[in-house]
């Protein structure tokens, strides 16, 4: 385990290198990737979105490939298409974006319905089916989607079902001060994207994915965890609470946190930490929530308040 935990922090000081001023978004990438799980990032375009899947497809070796979606990408771009070959005299099978380890879905919510559910079933089955065969996309595969704010030009709102398909869901925002100042700086040097240098390869990620699988969670844990979940169901700000996949991303990414951190085990400050990247997409405000000008962020905040830690001592 030792290895591999230095290779995942490796992973993140080679990225932090890049991405200036955003260690926690760079954390919370790796943990859904050690989770197995995809990540939706909410947010505005130019904030190194594109570069930090670069950074991680570079240092940890993965087949990369980035989609931009606009109203004309088919669900065949995706998924694949058979083309017929003369000198074959047959039809041959295209692969489409999907099979690869790591996919930049750029600005999702500017495709049609019909390519984003092409998307969904590759999430969340890692295959596609195309004219009646399934085929399975390549392990390890992880989605990194962005979307642009609602009301910008061209967008719509993603489908419930599919926002569900994210493990976690977050926002990079503007760098600081200093850290866009040194980015200024470095204008023409040569740096960046290419200087990183691998550190994993898939196979050992989805060795470290295994790892996690093998953490330990108390049951005093899962019941607290599972109350963050439920409290959600039950806020009278909210009109949808989070689904009972929530309670599985929860599960994973504090595994996934607890062995970022070197232990074996999770503790509730794990649980604390990931439960807003987790429930902030599932959730719904309700007309009350809206009058009185409470959103998702002060919502989550109420519930951790809210829910009391188990005694298990100093987590």
């Amino acid at each position: 385990m030792q290895d591999n935990l230095e290779s995942a922090r490796e992973t993140l000081r080679q990225v932090n290198q890049v991405i200036l001023g955003k260690e926690k978004a760079v954390k919370e990438v790796m943990l859904a990737f050690l989770a197995n799980g995809h990540i939706l990032l909410e947010d505005i375009p130019g904030v190194g979105k594109t570069t930090l899947a670069l950074c991680f497809s570079r240092v940890m070796e993965l087949d990369y490939k980035r989609v931009q979606f606009t109203p004309d990408v088919m669900p065949s771009d995706l998924t694949g298409f058979s083309i017929y070959r003369r000198e074959e005299e047959k039809f041959v099978y295209q692969q489409g974006s999907v099979f690869c380890n790591l996919l930049l879905a750029d600005e999702i919510n500017r495709t049609s319905p019909k390519t984003q559910s092409a998307l969904l079933e590759a999430m969340e089955e890692r295959r596609v089916t195309v004219e009646g065969v399934t085929r399975k996309v390549p392990a390890p595969f992880l989605v990194i989607a962005t979307q642009n704010p609602v009301g910008s030009a061209g967008t719509q709102y993603l489908p419930e079902a599919q926002m569900d398909r994210f493990m976690i869901t977050m926002t990079m925002g503007y760098p600081d001060f200093e850290s866009e100042l040194s980015m200024a700086k470095a204008v023409g040097e040569s740096r960046g994207v290419d200087l990183l240098r691998p550190v994993l390869n898939k196979e050992r990620l989805l060795e470290m994915q295994r790892e996690v699988q093998r953490v330990f969670i108390k049951d005093e844990i899962y019941r607290y965890l599972l109350e963050f979940v439920t409290a959600t169901r039950k806020h009278p700000y909210l009109e949808r609470g989070a689904s009972p996949r929530a309670t599985i991303a929860l599960v994973e990414m504090a595994r996934a946190a607890a062995f970022l951190e070197g232990r074996n085990y999770v503790t509730p400050a794990d649980v604390r930490e990931q439960f807003p990247y987790v429930a902030a997409h599932r959730i719904q405000e309700n007309r009350a929530a809206r009058m009185e000008g409470m959103g998702k962020e002060q919502i989550i905040q109420q519930i951790l308040k809210q829910v009391r830690q188990p005694s298990m001592g100093k987590d």
